[in-house]
């Protein structure tokens, strides 16, 4: 899957100090599930490929990001191959799923853009019929914690097409900087698209979730 999509709040279940320490989860060997109020972020399991495959093939999904597999056979190709890149240090590839179920509703994953996470992009789809529901505003936040926290990435980077009105406004709800117009940097469906491209640094990120704990606590008289 690749660079595009839609963004919003959970809690990690392991919170790691961001310096490197030999309490940190091997992820390199397997993901750590992850958990929010509602859904619940594991690695994706050739079980997984059929409801993933009719989800994000939809026209609805697949209009703003890279053609996601083709064939049933093909999504099963792709999560072997996200499990290889993980295990080599490169990629993780979480599915999103609702906490009373065990089938996915959509993908999320972040890729090393150099040497370790320092620098990273993500990227992420959900099935339309969970647009709008808080559910990937949830599972968005997980990964954003996962990234800086386990994966200790200093910038991470993603991009949406100027079209892509929600996955826009998803970025700017959870603070992500927008940097620039990349021009005709997308193809799909036989044209170039503009896209912009929006960033979030740790230490901004990390203010943010400060400043909501602070708020969220406060009892206004």
């Amino acid at each position: 899957m690749d660079k595009t999509g839609n963004i919003a709040a959970g809690d990690v279940t392991v919170r790691p100090m961001r310096s490197a320490d030999e309490t940190a989860p091997d992820w390199r060997s397997a993901l750590p599930e992850l958990e929010g109020r509602r859904i619940r972020l594991r690695e994706p399991q050739p079980g997984d490929a059929t409801a993933l495959f009719s989800l994000l093939s939809t026209e609805e999904v697949a209009r703003f990001i890279s053609p996601p597999p083709p064939t049933v056979e093909a999504f099963e190709r792709f999560i072997g191959w996200a499990q290889r890149q993980r295990a080599a240090g490169q990629y993780v590839c979480f599915a999103v799923v609702p906490r009373n179920g065990n089938v996915p509703i959509g993908l999320f994953h972040v890729r090393a853009l150099g040497p370790g996470f320092g620098t990273a992009d993500w990227g992420f789809a959900i099935g339309s019929e969970f647009w709008g529901s808080g559910l990937f505003a949830e599972a968005a936040e997980l990964i954003l914690d996962f990234a800086f926290d386990i994966l200790r990435t200093h910038r991470l980077e993603a991009r949406a097409a100027v079209c892509n009105g929600r996955g826009n406004g998803a970025m700017k709800k959870i603070g992500a900087e927008r940097e620039g117009l990349l021009r005709h940097s997308f193809y799909r469906n036989g044209d170039y698209v503009d896209q912009i491209l929006w960033s979030v640094l740790h230490e901004d990120w990390k203010r943010r979730q400060q400043d909501k704990a602070i708020w969220g606590s406060s009892v206004i008289h």
